[in-house]
């Protein structure tokens, strides 16, 4: 058991959170590389370990070993170096939803070195010329859907310099009537049988060590053109406080955490951690969300811990929960958006288990999240990762002009998230820098410390709460107004399912708050409803954070990745007045 843990960590086992913070230490081989030190050694050590067992919607499913992984990566490996000339430091664009085939690609690119990029199926030909320019990529391999093809062609005719696309096939799609191969696709099974030289690991200068770029995740850009976050070959280590000790996966059983591949969530819950602990990974590559189905997916595959974002355990609340079988599931984990009080309560109450909060960002492995040694509290992160030294710092005095030095906010008080003591010790697992971006990559990690631009503020306990984005606090009436806490006290209400709360320019006040609002299936709009919505949040929280303006809406505007775009609504706000 862990017998590939301890080649990383000196210690594993830990009597307190404060043990575990103290103790908890990484060791980083310089020649790193998880295709090899990982998965590799899995397939050495007990190649019938399971890796992956995926599912789809039209009732196809695959069985994968470290083994077969391994074997099949080696190949494609391979087969990208002598039938397409990809070599180390080139950059390849992955857009693949979910397919099993993800899993062997992304670990054939770590073996020769390559860079990859995560996409998602929803892009636009804008969109991919945009990423094309900036990441410099000339490598495309994307899965059969013909929205995508058709993207990938536009792109192409614009002007892009694409020089190699790969299909990878589904069961009935582009491939299939040649359409693909006539538009100069090569297909993922050409290059999974071809016949290549045997793959070995590189040496000398085509080696790869733990300092050289693994992959690129473009942020979700909720305000402004995304960024391309830049890691390492490092980085998947820093996951193993995300997998072992926040969502406590176990060894030779499935963790399943719903994300797509386009998303960092995937590195932080469907590989790295989870393949270093020797957990296998449950992957549901759905065409559409359905709440109902989720849960039967839970029941039906013995899955032993799962993660997903906040918004779907909401939505999967609004079904019969109860009626399922869900005790396989040992633990419960959610990241992506802070989680209200009121869900994790309801959650507890159909399943006698809590959820476990976990925070962080594509920028980084988890920073803070609910340990094993602490109670889950209800609208609380938790406590920080040891692999980061957080601070909540207070960088302007009251009148808004900034500190010489950033002093450590009081209990209670809301500070900036900040990883302090970057010059004394790097944390494995936090990007190191923008790519192709000097300024801001000075900007966000060239002094002492990285700021996150997230407000929390710490208990006496040293449990830490979010409040917002620095960007999304609202002023109104002189009081600083934390939109989460809103969002909280509203969807506390059964009439909510969930809520965006931003501020919105008003002729007297200057700001006032105002909630975008999606209601429960049963619940329909009335002025009485607004009423009584404003009420209950003035007796949920402080009267003065009440919402003077509340819309109802069908769906509330987000990311590909999922998050609110606040920026967006607030836009709408200042236009429509």
């Amino acid at each position: 058991m862990d017998a590939l843990l301890k080649k990383f960590c000196p210690r594993i086992d830990f009597d307190c959170y404060e043990d575990f913070h103290a103790n908890f230490s990484i060791d980083i081989p310089g020649d790193f590389n998880f295709a090899y030190d990982v998965v590799d050694a899995w397939a050495h050590i007990e190649p019938e370990k399971r890796a992956l067992h995926w599912i789809d919607d039209k009732e196809a499913e695959r069985f994968q070993t470290f083994d077969d992984i391994a074997q099949m990566s080696d190949q494609l490996a391979a087969a990208m170096t002598n039938k397409l000339g990809l070599v180390k430091g080139d950059i390849v664009l992955l857009i693949l939803r979910q397919r099993w085939e993800y899993w062997a690609l992304a670990v054939a690119l770590m073996k020769m070195g390559v860079v990859f990029v995560p996409g998602s199926v929803q892009m636009t030909a804008k969109d991919l010329a945009f990423r094309a320019e900036a990441a410099g990529f000339k490598t495309i391999i994307a899965v059969d859907d013909p929205y995508v093809v058709q993207q990938v062609e536009a792109c192409c005719a614009a002007g892009a310099d694409i020089s190699n696309k790969v299909l990878v096939q589904q069961a009935a799609g582009v491939g299939e009537d040649g359409a693909a191969e006539a538009a100069g696709w090569t297909t993922f099974d050409e290059l999974l049988t071809c016949d290549v030289p045997a793959w070995e690991r590189p040496s000398g200068a085509s080696a790869t060590t733990a300092e050289d770029t693994l992959m690129l995740y473009f942020t979700s850009g909720t305000t402004g053109q995304p960024k391309m976050v830049h890691h390492t070959h490092a980085h998947p280590l820093g996951h193993i406080t995300t997998a072992k000790y926040w969502q406590q996966v176990q060894e030779d059983a499935l963790h399943f955490s719903v994300t797509d591949s386009a998303w960092a969530k995937f590195g932080w819950g469907k590989i790295y951690g989870q393949w270093i602990c020797g957990a296998g990974v449950f992957a549901y590559d759905w065409d559409s969300f359905v709440p109902a189905r989720l849960l039967e997916k839970l029941q039906d595959y013995d899955i032993a811990t799962f993660c997903a974002p906040p918004t779907m355990y909401r939505f999967m609340l609004q079904e019969d929960v109860a009626s399922f079988d869900l005790s396989s599931v040992v633990n419960y984990a959610t990241a992506g958006e802070p989680l209200n009080a009121e869900v994790t309560n309801k959650w507890e109450a159909f399943t006698g288990k809590k959820i476990r909060e976990g925070f962080g960002q594509s920028e980084s492995t988890v920073m803070i999240a609910t340990w094993p040694w602490l109670e889950p509290r209800p609208g609380s992160l938790g406590k920080p990762d040891p692999l980061y030294n957080i601070r909540l710092l207070v960088e302007y005095d009251p009148q808004g002009e900034p500190y010489l030095r950033p002093r450590e906010a009081d209990i209670g008080q809301e500070g900036a998230i900040c990883v302090t003591g970057l010059k004394e010790g790097y944390p494995p697992g936090l990007f190191t820098g923008y790519y192709r971006c000097e300024e801001k990559s000075a900007d966000a990690l060239g002094g002492s410390y990285y700021n996150l631009g997230d407000m929390a503020w710490r208990d006496i306990d040293g449990y830490l709460t979010f409040v917002g984005r620095n960007d999304d606090v609202i002023k109104a009436s002189g009081y600083r107004i934390g939109p989460f806490e809103v969002e909280s006290a509203l969807i506390s209400h059964p009439a909510v399912v969930e809520s965006a709360v931003t501020a919105a320019p008003d002729p007297v006040r200057g700001t006032v708050v105002k909630a975008d609002v999606v209601l429960a299936k049963d619940f329909r709009p009335s002025e009485e409803l607004v009423h009584e919505l404003q009420e209950h949040v003035k007796k949920v929280t402080a009267p003065y954070k009440y919402p003077r303006i509340i819309c109802f809406v069908d769906e509330l505007p987000k990311t590909l990745g999922g998050k609110i775009k606040r920026a967006e609504i607030r836009k709408k706000n200042e236009d429509s007045t």
